[in-house]
């Protein structure tokens, strides 16, 4: 059997690298179980002296909603290995509620991505506006750091399904970024 891993009794262990004990725990998972959202409401400690959210205080936030969905998704662990492209193109004020929504859009082998959206909300108006929106990367993880295998994930809606064929590329140009950087990495440790 190929991708088979066969012990003395000749009984199958691993099948395509997954332990035998822990194929049942892989079942299938649609994007919506994934789903998170978090609001938070802009208090003066998050804000900056122009009375604006600070990105990095964004950014945690928004790391740690996109973990809560790859933890969902995955039923383990989850280490972020990279932040896509963030654009901030509104300022969110103090006082506003900022809602930020993500969903695991793609699974393989041991990572997921996950795409990010944040929305601010002024109480006063009603009024929401997209701020930005963006993709991260997780793997999953055990308890002793190594990846481990996460589930198929199903796409149901036209959006969700374009989103998955599209991780692909992005995922492409995230593997070919990593190369550039172990290549940067071993030229900056070779002149130390």
């Amino acid at each position: 059997m190929e991708g088979s891993v066969f012990c003395e009794q000749h009984e199958i262990v691993k099948e395509n690298g997954i332990p035998r004990n822990q194929m049942s725990k892989l079942k299938k998972h649609t994007v919506a179980a994934s789903r998170a959202v978090m609001n938070r409401l802009v208090m003066p400690e998050d804000s900056n002296t122009l009375g604006t959210l600070m990105g990095g205080v964004l950014m945690h936030w928004m790391d740690m909603c996109a973990a809560i969905s790859a933890r969902r998704h995955s039923n383990s662990y989850a280490m972020t290995v990279t932040v896509d492209r963030i654009q901030f193109v509104s300022s969110i004020q103090l006082g506003e509620v900022v809602n930020i929504e993500s969903e695991v859009t793609r699974a393989f082998r041991s990572s997921m991505e996950v795409g990010i959206r944040v929305i601010a909300e002024n109480l006063k108006t009603g009024k929401k506006r997209l701020c930005t929106s963006t993709y991260y990367s997780f793997v999953a993880v055990d308890t002793d750091g190594k990846s481990i295998t996460v589930p198929e994930i199903i796409p149901e809606t036209d959006e969700q399904k374009k989103r998955f064929r599209d991780a692909e590329k992005r995922r492409e140009e995230r593997l070919e970024d990593a190369r550039r950087m172990q290549n940067m990495t071993k030229e900056f440790d070779s002149n130390r």
